[in-house]
């Protein structure tokens, strides 16, 4: 693939009565598929791993929405990634035949609740999959509790990318999970790394790296299905 560059548009999207801050990076020459990506409980769009997952896509053609949503409410932060959905799918600028929806910790959290509710919608096919960073299977020490409700009713591929030690999502009971999934799904681990993908005697670049290229051969995978 060539790499290509891409051009940054900040954009304010109107949710209720305010506006979700985003940034979309538009490819030179775009592949017609797109990615949506948000943050976590803490920070906010512009986090290392969005940013470096985010130039690794949209140099290699796919164009990228980023955006940011505080508040630590999973229902809002659902409401608000369904708007973002919304607010591309409608954009008469960039004609998108698909996307795919993506978050780190709890913005994939998210992103499973969006891709679960548009997915019950019988004649949707505009989302082709999920992207899951570090998804907060459970909280740290607590496993009884599982975060799994959105997962089971999934019909896209998924992509589950996490830290063989994260403390939020322990690796047999992601298998487990996985296992009873009725889609596709694929679980890449980062080796020894924790929730925040960190693993001593690595640096932050060769693992943004390492999870940005299983990324993009994962999509370039379903992309090409669609077309066969």
């Amino acid at each position: 693939m060539n790499m290509g560059d891409y051009t940054e548009v900040n954009v304010k999207i109107p949710f209720g009565n305010k506006y979700l801050d985003a940034i979309f990076s538009v490819p030179d020459k775009i592949l017609t598929h797109g990615v949506i990506l948000t943050h976590g409980a803490g920070g906010d769009m512009n986090f290392s791993h969005l940013v470096s997952l985010v130039a690794y896509l949209a140099s290699r053609g796919l164009l990228c929405l980023r955006f940011t949503c505080k508040g630590l409410n999973i229902a809002y932060r659902t409401k608000a990634y369904k708007t973002v959905v919304e607010y591309l799918k409608s954009s008469g600028e960039y004609k998108l035949s698909g996307v795919f929806l993506g978050g780190r910790s709890m913005g994939s959290r998210a992103a499973a609740s969006v891709t679960r509710q548009i997915s019950q919608d019988d004649n949707e096919d505009f989302i082709l999959g999920l992207i899951c960073l570090s998804y907060p299977l459970h909280r740290p020490k607590l496993q009884s509790k599982l975060r799994d409700e959105d997962l089971f009713f999934i019909k896209c591929p998924v992509l589950f990318v996490s830290g063989s030690e994260d403390e939020m999502c322990e690796k047999k009971i992601l298998e487990g999970v996985a296992s009873k999934m009725k889609t596709l799904k694929k679980i890449h681990w980062v080796e020894k790394a924790n929730h925040g993908m960190a693993v001593k005697g690595r640096t932050a670049d060769d693992i943004m790296m390492e999870i940005s290229m299983q990324v993009f051969s994962w999509i370039k995978e379903i992309i090409e299905q669609e077309y066969n």
